[in-house]
């Protein structure tokens, strides 16, 4: 019997291998604190911009943190048709920060700002459940030439909220470009660069959240902070649907996220693809359904639960190949702690009052390597042999630079048009596929697929 037993156990793969409960805390607990600074970094992003004030901001990080917790048990454990079962951690995606930010100046900002915005998650989340099926196939449409060059825009779009971070807000603020801004931010960056260089494992992989910590405490000491409203925020409170009001829908919204979801989810494709060969598990066509499904599906639910878009988060996936650990129940744990994250708004409010110069330092770090990854997946296109592909880097950067370098560029189209026009991301995007297929075609999706896992490997390689 025991050696029926041992068999057995022999026969669990490691992706479904049950770790003892301290283990799995511990190691979920790490997966959380890779993540946590970006998982908070687009609610700030966007409460900045909507000029919310800190008790709603303070609600936008908890309800990230709770819904980034239930998407992340969803595709770590699958259900029903929902879910790829590998270890993986959900979070709000950056791609779609460039056109919520259009959206919610088209609103006028503030909560009509937020409002519009959930509308076009949501409608987007409920498309993104159903073309799933489609966009695993769609494979062959964004080869890493494509997918390189739309992150790298990612990044660079970014890069501008990161700058103004570190200068202490928009350009039009008072404290814009204030020394004592200017230097916290610095100590934020050196504090990051240090800690990648001269710790290793676990500390060097939370060196960006150890970097914000340093410059919080700095600023704590400088009188820089206020903590004004953390005694009426409640220790604990449930995160309700629709806590801002009733969604605003529109149609050109609406399509505007879905092409973002479209770009996420072809971008977790190759992250699957890449997980897959670091945990050795086989991920077939149906796998790749349910983990696009479980993208859309976290959309809808980040649209009812007063949050964003959601994607694999790439940082985790290159964690899981520097531990080794391969085991989904990880991540499981990793859910549950994001989950009990968001239901103490305490937390969420002392977040949510960390000094915007503090994160500057952290935002350049995460922009940049954002934009590094790009680089990092372009480096590995072949230009010798299809010097084409230099013309669908250059020309699709250039489209993307568009809304960041002339603002009144497009003033002249029809405004329903603005989330896409006056989105970098998703011009970039458009170009990219259009020029690819000019010049390169479409190839076949046993070729894609073995470029998306090599760039994706590529891309978590060091």
């Amino acid at each position: 019997m025991s050696t029926m037993n041992a068999a057995v156990v022999r026969e669990v793969h490691p992706v479904d291998e049950v770790l003892p409960s301290g283990k799995l805390f511990v190691l979920g607990l790490q997966h959380v604190l890779v993540m946590y600074a970006g998982a908070v970094a687009v609610p700030l992003i966007l409460g900045g911009a909507l000029k919310l004030p800190k008790d709603q901001i303070a609600l936008l990080i908890n309800a990230d943190l709770f819904a980034c917790g239930v998407v992340t048990l969803i595709q770590a454990l699958g259900i029903w048709k929902f879910g790829i079962r590998l270890p993986v951690m959900m979070g709000v995606t950056f791609a779609s920060v460039g056109p919520m930010l259009a959206m919610g100046a088209a609103a006028g900002g503030g909560t009509p700002g937020l409002l519009l915005i959930y509308g076009s998650v949501i409608g987007a989340g409920i498309i993104g459940i159903l073309i799933a099926p489609l966009v695993s196939r769609m494979l062959p449409l964004f080869p890493p030439v494509v997918t390189g060059t739309i992150i790298a825009v990612i990044g660079i779009t970014l890069m501008r909220v990161g700058i103004n971070w570190a200068a202490g807000g928009p350009p039009n603020s008072p404290s814009h470009g204030d020394p004592f801004n200017l230097g916290v931010a610095l100590v934020v960056l050196v504090s990051i660069l240090l800690i990648v260089k001269f710790f290793r494992g676990f500390l060097g992989n939370i060196a960006v959240l150890m970097g914000i910590i340093i410059g919080f405490v700095i600023a704590l000491a400088a009188g820089k902070v206020s903590f004004a409203g953390l005694e009426e925020a409640s220790w604990f409170a449930v995160i309700k649907p629709f806590q801002f009001g009733v969604p605003q829908f529109d149609l050109f919204s609406i399509l505007t996220m879905t092409l973002v979801m479209i770009v996420v989810m072809i971008e977790s494709t190759g992250m699957f693809l890449a997980l897959g060969e670091l945990t050795d598990k086989k991920v077939t066509q149906d796998d790749l359904t349910r983990g696009l499904r479980t993208d859309g599906l976290g959309t809808l639910i980040g649209g009812i639960f007063n949050t964003f878009p959601y994607t694999s988060f790439s940082q985790n996936v290159g964690l899981v190949g520097v531990t080794g650990v391969r085991s989904r129940w990880v991540c499981v744990a990793g859910g549950l702690i994001l989950l009990a994250f968001g239901l103490f708004p305490k937390m969420g409010h002392v977040v949510a009052s960390v000094p915007q110069f503090v994160l500057g330092g952290a935002g350049i770090v995460m922009f940049g390597m954002v934009a590094a990854t790009g680089i990092r997946i372009l480096s590995s296109v072949d230009y010798k042999s299809s010097p084409a592909n230099l013309y669908i880097v250059a020309i699709s950067i250039g489209f993307g630079m568009i809304p960041l370098v002339s603002g009144n560029f497009f003033q002249h189209m029809p405004k329903a048009l603005a989330p896409l026009l006056h989105s970098g991301i998703l011009l970039a995007s458009i170009a990219a596929v259009v020029l690819n297929l000019y010049f390169n075609g479409y190839k076949s999706r046993a070729q894609a697929e073995a470029e998306a896992r090599a760039a994706a490997s590529h891309a978590e390689a060091g």
